[in-house]
């Protein structure tokens, strides 16, 4: 199984990444909305988790969340939102779309990898 991170932030992505790959897992990476949905397109039966920043060009966070979970192939797929929004209103409207974990940024590595194995079923580190 694969993560999805999307992030406009290429260093959010290496770090994301890295978390990943000490978990054992592959990282897609999506740079926006419309590169996420088009990896979802080709991959989403091989991704257990999805992990989606807010503010991003084109399409924000939010949306691209309404989209997953408004897809019957998708809306099985756990997401996380990772992002710097951390005004309690950007959390109720993620958790009342769908977001199952809710990552404010800056995090360490073992936060994010404990919230991913959260998302997984799998408790913690």
């Amino acid at each position: 199984m694969k993560l999805l991170t999307v992030d406009d932030s290429k260093t959010m992505r290496q770090i994301i990444q890295g978390v990943g790959a000490t978990l054992g897992y592959e990282v897609l990476e999506a740079e926006h909305g419309l590169k996420a949905l088009e990896v979802l397109r080709k991959s989403a039966d091989e991704i257990a988790v999805i992990m989606l920043d807010w503010n991003m060009p084109g399409m924000n966070g939010l949306e691209v969340l309404k989209i997953i979970k408004a897809s019957d192939d998708w809306k099985h797929i756990p997401v996380m939102m990772v992002t710097t929004e951390s005004e309690k209103g950007h959390i109720i409207q993620a958790v009342r779309h769908g977001a199952i974990q809710y990552v404010t940024k800056p995090f360490s590595p073992e936060e994010l990898a404990n919230k991913i194995l959260e998302s997984l079923g799998m408790g913690e580190l």
